[in-house]
């Protein structure tokens, strides 16, 4: 068996930790070490819905392991999922919630496709 992973970072009011590091978490690359013991977050990575160029969504795993907060949707030491541009972190009921409404509107877009092809065919006005 292997030992643990751990990451060892620097924190504005802690000085040098070492903690537990997830082994979903894609490392603390971009990790500041002004931020506080609280705040330190494990990240996985992004899943993106993408348009001509332009993001629509981004998701992925989070958890601020020693983050105080319990509020819903806010990073604690639950893991959920971050979901931008909302800007919340989802649980697993909310993510399903949030999917099941995307599979929703997609049969939306299809309906006004073939709304749209329709009317180019010389069809309904």
């Amino acid at each position: 068996m292997s030992a643990p992973r751990t990451v060892t970072l620097q924190t504005a009011d802690r000085g040098t930790v070492t903690i537990p590091e997830p082994v979903w978490c894609i490392g603390h690359q971009h990790h500041d070490p002004n931020t506080a013991y609280v705040d330190i977050t494990h990240s996985g990575p992004d899943i993106a819905l993408n348009f001509r160029y332009t993001g629509l969504l981004l998701a992925g795993l989070v958890q601020a392991p020693h983050g105080t907060s319990t509020a819903e949707g806010m990073d604690g030491p639950t893991p959920g999922v971050s979901v931008h541009p909302l800007g919340e972190t989802l649980n697993p009921a909310q993510l399903y919630d949030l999917a099941g409404r995307l599979d929703a509107y997609a049969d939306q877009l299809r309906a006004l496709a073939d709304q749209l092809t329709e009317i180019l065919a010389g069809g309904a006005q």
